[in-house]
């Protein structure tokens, strides 16, 4: 099976009616146009893929190798560089450009993206654990509850606080609503995962 792809930017959410008058909830992805840099092949690099970049990156930000690497394409440097594997490799060359026309109202896309940091938090909001008793008496309000039967040791899974969020997250079947070429966006039906202003990449569904 064929993949299409594309990377974008969340810029938020908002909601459109359907012909029927159906009211959809849709997340904005402005794609713009992502520029083909590499086209991998097995012969030369042991698999087949599409590099793609997108979003320019200020000549100042950018180091000289990045700035090589795009000048074969004839672009800026990019600020996201990704691949899409399992492509058709005949309809990709070297400096094109990919657009928002790539999909069509009601292609079935995976959404991967980056979720949203929590910082350090507690097994109560990290893994949804209960709480202790509140009165006076107990030491058990909001602690990760016992370490284990075993001395010196704690068994493996056991749920403890640490870093929330921050993970790479993929939603799948997600339908697109619009595909916008003029204005370079994607309505996606649904919510993606991420914060605002962050990287995305949309890609045809695997299931």
């Amino acid at each position: 099976m064929t993949t299409k792809g594309i990377l974008g930017k969340k810029v938020g959410m908002t909601q459109v009616f359907t012909k029927n008058g159906e009211l959809v909830p849709v997340t904005v992805v402005e794609v713009g146009k992502n520029v083909v840099l590499q086209v991998k092949t097995v012969e030369n690099d042991g698999y087949e893929a599409v590099q793609l970049g997108f979003d320019d990156l200020r000549e100042v930000l950018s180091n000289k190798p990045a700035k090589g690497h795009a000048a074969k394409a004839k672009t800026a440097p990019k600020r996201f560089v990704r691949e899409i594997r399992d492509v058709e490799l005949g309809e990709y060359k070297v400096g094109d450009e990919v657009e928002a026309g790539l999909f069509e109202i009601g292609d079935i896309v995976d959404v991967t993206g980056t979720s949203k940091g929590h910082g350090f938090q507690g097994s109560i909001k990290f893994h949804n654990q209960s709480r202790g008793p509140m009165a006076h008496g107990s030491r058990y309000h909001r602690r990760p509850g016992s370490m284990g039967v075993i001395i010196n040791r704690v068994m493996k899974g056991k749920l403890l606080p640490g870093r929330m969020g921050g993970n790479r997250v993929t939603i799948q079947n997600l339908e697109i609503v619009k595909a916008d070429t003029e204005n370079g966006v994607l309505l996606i039906k649904g919510n993606v995962p991420g914060a605002n202003k962050s990287l995305v990449v949309v890609k045809s569904a695997v299931k």
